[in-house]
């Protein structure tokens, strides 16, 4: 299988986060830097106040200047904390875990289909970002991979996700959507970008039927009660493999070769679409 990198989504956005707290700590050091210098200052004027007391004997005087010294001293500002690297904020361990769930995707997918089947990784288009999509003989995948520690339920497009803990006992629910205003689910996170593939595709006279697939690579992803599903979800990749052993379109060589390249262009144009303005091509 080959795999076609468009974009890294998770990966730009660790490296982000990565970024984000370098910049912090720099920031922290600059500011401890001033306050350093402000209390040097401060320590210099202290002794030469306690120095002058005791030059010109004014001992009572010399006692508070004295005290006054040391509790300057005491005063000293604190170095910020610099970043551990073995201990990632959780914002960083999610998206590192989401680095990971892709490449174990596509790792998994890789082992048991040929060279006749394509990874595309990262697709982009104006609904949104599709983290694989996987074009062979039998078909067009696209592939929402989430890392979700829970049983996951859904009701049509509205999820939810009940967290237990090592007992058995139910410690925690909550609705699982993106950041974006909606909050979108993600089966409405790969149904929008994936719907607009399947236009854009029909706009160029291939009539492609996009096969959608949520896929939970965490260790303790269960799928639980599940009615009006509009996406297959599945806990394995092995199930992906099966899908498309089941449903075929198909694709020969050319057609497969032209969707590749309509694909390309197509996300190609939509991650630059901020910088050139230009209409689709």
């Amino acid at each position: 299988m080959r795999v076609v990198p468009l974009s890294d989504h998770p990966g730009d956005m660790l490296k982000q986060a990565l970024r984000r707290e370098d910049q912090q700590h720099q920031r922290a050091l600059t500011k401890y830097e001033a306050a350093v210098k402000r209390h040097k200052t401060e320590v210099r004027k202290a002794e030469q106040a306690r120095d002058q007391a005791r030059a010109q004997r004014r001992w009572l005087a010399w006692l508070r200047t004295a005290l006054g010294l040391r509790r300057i001293r005491r005063q000293a500002p604190v170095p910020p904390t610099a970043p551990v690297a073995s201990m990632p904020t959780n914002e960083q361990a999610k998206l590192a875990a989401g680095v990971r769930g892709e490449q174990f995707v596509a790792d998994e997918l890789g082992r048991d289909l040929g060279d006749d089947w394509v990874l595309l990784r990262g697709y982009k288009n104006r609904r949104g970002e599709i983290d694989h999509l996987l074009l062979g003989p039998s078909g067009l995948v696209a592939i929402e991979v989430k890392n979700i520690n829970g049983t996951v339920h859904c009701n049509g497009d509205v999820w939810r996700v009940d967290k237990y803990d090592n007992y058995g006992n139910l410690v925690e629910q909550s609705a699982i959507g993106d950041k974006s205003g909606r909050q979108r689910s993600p089966s409405e996170q790969l149904n929008e970008p994936a719907d607009e593939l399947e236009q854009f595709l029909r706009s160029r006279g291939e009539d492609v039927g996009v096969l959608r697939v949520v896929l939970l690579v965490h260790s303790r992803s269960e799928v639980g009660d599940c009615s009006k599903a509009t996406v297959n979800i599945y806990t394995r990749a092995s199930e992906v493999i099966r899908l498309v052993g089941k449903v075929k379109q198909p694709f020969n060589p050319a057609t497969r070769k032209r969707l590749e390249q309509l694909i390309i262009r197509d996300h190609k144009h939509h991650a630059n679409r901020g910088a050139s303005g230009g209409r689709r091509r």
